[in-house]
């Protein structure tokens, strides 16, 4: 895809809408839409990387309560025509249809491919991929078995969804610093995970939520891994003006 003169693709990720309560979050809501109704007017394409919610579960006829003023404005864009690619982040794994069904926004449970303006771009939420965090690795295998899927979804929403946001706030990257801390180049596991796809195919542009963290490391002389940061304490976004990719902070 060529970019059209004037046009930019917007990236972002990481918004944990819910958290630490939906009366906490509103006044990030309010600002990421500002965000989202600044950018329509020049976007050819927005990317936005998982963890947009907390935690989000789809039944069968419910969808979480809230995120009003979000979801509106993302259906609002799709409407007017400008493209919206979503990718599930280990807090919105339960992805099944409502935003393909509701927005007509294509969602994605793996890294995927992009090439605009003969740039290649690698996407993806960025959980679970590189060496280590087995544990994690573990439990998204529990987390997106269709049977304790099933086994969850039979349950009442109210209950389902209590459960869910108590263990959800526990998040180190929500409630702590831990996770949210940069370990160096040479031990930062989405690095090493971009260094070793680059072995197989060049790439110029990795591009990443999760870990919480603003990031823009060269790779080698022609490739970059960027981290989008968040919409929790960083208001980071990523803009690729149809020549290089930049991080930039939102500020209203």
């Amino acid at each position: 895809m060529q970019i059209p003169k004037g046009k930019k693709i917007y990236f972002a990720s990481d918004n944990h809408l819910g958290a630490p309560s939906k009366e906490a979050s509103l006044p990030r809501e309010k600002k990421f839409v500002a965000w989202l109704d600044e950018i329509k007017e020049d976007a050819a394409v927005i990317f936005l990387l998982g963890d947009l919610f907390d935690f989000w579960f789809e039944y069968k006829t419910v969808v979480p309560r809230g995120f009003t003023r979000t979801l509106g404005k993302l259906a609002e864009i799709s409407d007017s025509g400008i493209p919206i690619h979503y990718f599930v982040g280990n807090h919105d794994l339960w992805m099944n249809g409502y935003f393909e069904e509701e927005l007509n926004i294509p969602v994605y449970h793996k890294p995927k491919e992009f090439v605009f303006n003969n740039k290649t771009f690698f996407i993806g939420h960025g959980d679970g991929l590189g060496p280590g965090d087995k544990g994690y690795k573990r439990l998204k295998k529990v987390f997106t078995n269709p049977f304790f899927k099933w086994v969850f979804q039979w349950g009442h929403p109210d209950i389902g969804m209590r459960i869910a946001q108590y263990f959800s706030i526990k998040n180190k990257l929500i409630s702590g610093d831990d996770d949210a801390t940069f370990l160096g180049e040479d031990n930062e596991w989405l690095v090493q995970y971009c260094k070793r796809k680059l072995e197989d195919k060049h790439r110029d542009y990795f591009v990443f939520g999760h870990r919480h963290l603003p990031l823009n490391i060269n790779l080698n002389n022609n490739s970059k891994y960027i981290n989008l940061g968040d919409w929790i304490q960083y208001f980071t976004y990523g803009v690729f003006n149809g020549e290089q990719l930049e991080l930039k902070e939102y500020n209203i």
